[in-house]
């Protein structure tokens, strides 16, 4: 799967795009990089609002591939080298969202299901009671 980043984009169309894909995994991206096994600053965080233009290193167009085998760590870093946007991907937990700092080697599909809300499994009672 890849997804096409043009420079009149703006931040919130490629987050649509990817979650699209990944409806449990979100992008962020910030003014500044960071660095492996390290948090982004919420205040670094860029408005979905912004457009690409404004924030790129590299004022290139082209494809970035997001398929499932692929892991965060890859995704960021081709968001940084081709694109020089500095990207961060998060992980649903319940109601949070967490950055993927200690799991950048997961793949998208390991980060996806693992952000999947856990299968209820309906109470049954025992066929027969146990004997005391």
């Amino acid at each position: 799967m890849q997804i096409y980043i043009r420079e009149d984009a703006m931040v919130k169309d490629i987050q649509e795009k990817f979650q699209t894909v990944y409806p449990y995994l979100k992008l962020e991206f910030y003014r500044k990089p960071h660095r492996k096994g390290e948090y982004s600053s919420e205040e670094e965080k860029i408005s979905p609002d912004t457009l690409l233009e404004n924030i790129r290193i590299r004022n290139d167009s082209g494809w970035l591939d997001i398929s499932y085998y692929r892991t965060a760590a890859a995704v960021e870093h081709d968001f940084s080298y081709i694109f020089g946007l500095s990207a961060q991907v998060l992980r649903k937990a319940g109601t949070l969202w967490l950055e993927t700092t200690s799991t950048d080697s997961w793949t998208l599909e390991e980060l996806n299901n693992a952000g999947k809300p856990p299968k209820r499994r309906a109470f049954q009672l025992p066929e027969r009671p146990e004997d005391d």
